[in-house]
């Protein structure tokens, strides 16, 4: 047991008890050790009538699996032997890919009370809630203890696919998206013969077939449909820029959770994918595969997905996969630069890459850096700032220039802009049968 706050201050009245006798009158000693005497008896009291520290526990409920980017509610029961509701405030120990969140109060008797608080991940994989600091007070709240107990609850924090089947069921409901989801006939999409018909007026006239006009003796035009089964294959960099948060996690997470919603799109397409990881080495790959079960694997993988502090080498991670490609692919490519400088290596192989594969780039933007950009400068400080944030803009518009020039497609955007603009892209590439 330690005093509290309300038992200092009590004392530092004592202070004024032991001028009087000076200040006043010498016959006014006594008070002196009658206020001590009455002050140690207070707290003696409240010290027997608190309850007892080894009737004190706690547990709690975690949710065992935490989506990245999104907060769950973890429940915490405090039981105080007491019949009354003892007031208490606890502090609740988190690991490091978690936000820590402020003190807990409220009031616990023997039958326990429920205290929530929020699990904020801030990366993927094992979170920990080690152990709560409960502190109570007796009835006079002169006298507090604090005790520990260990927790040790523990949550898997995965990529967020909350939103892809949200999204999914939205893609899903767009007429052209299904274009290559099941045999539809559009003029102009698709190059795989599906049947012929009768000539109506209003047909493409390039999609006569004179030699069976000629066979039925009357106009017969080709109906075409969307190709499936192409193969799809999306590379995330998982190097040290990669790391580094925006909007609250790191851009790698970013990327995984655009890279599962195009999995689920392409899956349901009817289109293969694949998934690879790299930094300064080559890190995962799975092989492009169809189907639900597709998809299950693909999500596993995903939360395997690590964190490295180590530069991007493009040579070795691009040239890695095209060497386990054996047919052209349509490869998205997630990751990002700097400026120029940094980012000539990458154009380099993206080049290389793109003679003969369909490249899909897709660079996640500051949304700071824009805003710093633009804003308006109050002091020197701010100019310099936005000076450098606009060059850093101008050299990101140079690089993407060069990547279109190149035949890629390049897709630079904020993170909540990223997945509709990633879907949208591929949705234009099927449609013109560009894989």
């Amino acid at each position: 047991m330690r005093p509290t706050r309300r038992a200092i201050l009590i004392a530092a009245l004592g202070l004024v008890v032991a001028l009087l006798p000076t200040a006043v009158s010498p016959r006014l000693w006594p008070l002196w050790p009658v206020y001590l005497g009455a002050m140690a008896l207070a707290l003696g009291t409240d010290a027997l009538a608190a309850p007892r520290r080894g009737g004190v526990s706690c547990s709690a409920e975690v949710p065992g699996t935490i989506y990245i980017g999104e907060e769950e509610e973890a429940v915490l029961t405090v039981r105080v032997p007491s019949n009354r509701r003892v007031p208490v405030a606890v502090a609740v120990d988190l690991s490091d890919r978690l936000v820590p969140q402020p003190l807990l109060r409220g009031r616990a008797s023997a039958a326990g009370s429920p205290l929530r608080f929020r699990l904020v991940p801030t990366r993927r994989g094992r979170i920990v809630v080690e152990r709560a600091w409960i502190r109570y007070a007796g009835p006079l709240g002169l006298m507090a203890a604090v005790v520990p107990v260990d927790l040790r609850k523990q949550a898997a924090v995965v990529p967020n696919i909350l939103p892809v089947k949200t999204a999914a069921l939205r893609f899903l409901t767009d007429r052209e998206f299904r274009a290559g989801l099941k045999i539809e006939r559009y003029k102009g999409d698709g190059t795989e013969l599906d049947s012929l018909r009768e000539y109506t007026p209003g047909d493409d006239h390039r999609s006569m077939d004179w030699k069976s006009s000629a066979r039925h003796r009357k106009l017969v035009t080709r109906q075409f449909r969307a190709e499936r089964n192409h193969q799809v294959v999306i590379a995330i960099d998982t190097g040290h820029l990669m790391c580094e948060p925006l909007a609250g996690i790191p851009k790698v997470d970013h990327a995984v959770n655009a890279a599962l919603l195009l999995a689920y799109i392409s899956l349901r397409a009817g289109d293969r994918v694949g998934l690879a990881t790299f930094d300064s080495r080559f890190g995962l790959f799975v092989e492009p595969k169809g189907g639900e079960r597709g998809f299950q694997i693909l999500s596993q993988m995903a939360s395997k997905v690590d964190y490295s502090d180590r530069d991007t080498n493009y040579t070795l991670g691009l040239t890695s996969i095209a060497q386990r490609l054996s047919r052209r692919s349509l490869i998205v490519v997630l990751t990002d630069f700097v400026d120029t400088i940094s980012a000539e290596l990458m154009v380099e192989n993206l080049d290389r890459l793109s003679r003969r594969h369909l490249v899909l780039f897709v660079a996640l933007q500051d949304p700071g850096l824009a805003a710093t950009a633009a804003g308006e400068p109050a002091t020197l400080l701010d100019l310099n700032r936005a000076v450098v944030a606009g060059g850093l803009l101008r050299d990101r518009e140079v690089v993407l220039k060069r990547l279109r020039r190149l035949g890629i497609y390049p897709i630079d955007a904020e993170p909540a802009a990223v997945s509709p603009r990633l879907i949208n892209a591929y949705l234009d590439i099927k449609r013109r049968e560009r894989i």
